[in-house]
């Protein structure tokens, strides 16, 4: 017998209670997922695009920054200006050379205290703790004491007076081929750490028994680093490279807190570059342009390195 009609529309309406249930509660589960991500969305949207968009549109004009002034638009001149410019070509030869340097030393003092503290060796949590300091300092904070030392009557000419090599001293901060080396001497004391945390980390994934079959084998702790232990940190290595080549072009508070981008602009970086020309030769136009073409540099870089990690790990 047929069911009645009312019975059947009802049967008909509590089947479609529990969906349109499910509806309103996935709307109301997405209203609220976007209300948990509408402040990051709001700071990069808003603050991070917009300012790259800005600073973009202010690369094309004339302008002195000052707000009653009148910019004049200039279309793409600043960026052929900046073609021409040797003392931005001399800036991006100094962030180059700086990464090459930095990041071999860093990455040498890093892997060979990672591999110490992996050995059997008393006091390692204290080592670690002495070694990763650094890496929490604020530059602020220690670019006075790297003034104080390598200025003419600092600690380190005062200890070559003492020990007889007088001949050896040096105004190093006001030595052209020298206050780069300082510079770079800070950057590499600040954040060997954190690539030894990083090495270290990496370490500690290489499974034991790979490294008790290679000294079953008959290979020394040397042949064993060289030929198993760094091939198995490549991916740290790449990812290191990668981080320390953007940090290189975006390089600003060793170089201007010890040495002012002098002496001559022996040590002016891109950063303190961009400085300069804004803040002291009140050019905000030129310096945009040197902004963004430092943006465009980081980003091709870090899309670079990327692409080879992949393809590497592929192989």
């Amino acid at each position: 017998m047929a069911a009645p009609t009312s019975l059947r529309r009802g049967g008909a309406a509590a089947r479609a209670t529990p969906g349109q249930g499910h509806k309103h509660r996935g709307r109301k589960h997405t209203a609220n997922g976007l209300l948990w991500i509408a402040p990051a969305l709001i700071l990069v949207v808003g603050l991070i695009y917009f300012s790259i968009g800005y600073t973009a549109y202010v690369a094309t004009l004339d302008w002195n920054g000052f707000i009653l002034s009148q910019p004049t638009s200039v279309g793409f001149d600043n960026f052929r200006a900046m073609f021409t410019d040797a003392v931005f070509w001399r800036s991006l030869q100094h962030t180059l050379i700086f990464f090459v340097v930095t990041f071999t030393v860093q990455t040498w003092l890093g892997f060979t205290f990672a591999a110490i503290m992996h050995s059997k060796i008393r006091l390692r949590g204290l080592y670690k703790v002495v070694v990763f300091v650094p890496t929490v300092l604020a530059p602020a904070a220690m670019a006075p004491i790297f003034r104080q030392i390598f200025e003419v009557r600092g600690q380190l000419n005062q200890l070559l007076t003492a020990i007889g090599l007088e001949s050896w001293t040096n105004a190093w901060l006001a030595d052209g081929r020298t206050a780069m080396g300082v510079v770079m001497l800070a950057t590499i004391w600040q954040w060997t750490g954190l690539t030894f945390i990083l090495f270290y980390a990496a370490m500690s994934q290489i499974d034991p028994e790979v490294l008790e079959a290679a000294r079953v084998d008959g290979a020394s702790n040397t042949r064993t680093l060289r030929s198993i232990v760094w091939p198995m940190c490549k991916g740290t290595t790449v990812a290191l490279a990668t981080l320390g080549l953007i940090g290189a072009l975006k390089t600003f508070d060793w170089p201007f807190l010890i040495t002012r981008g002098g002496p001559n602009r022996s040590t002016e970086f891109l950063g303190t570059y961009i400085y300069h020309t804004m803040m002291q030769e009140k050019r905000f136009g030129y310096a945009a342009a040197i902004s963004v073409a430092l943006l465009v540099l980081a980003l091709t870089c870090g899309v670079i390195m990327s692409l080879r990690t992949q393809r590497s790990g592929r192989k």
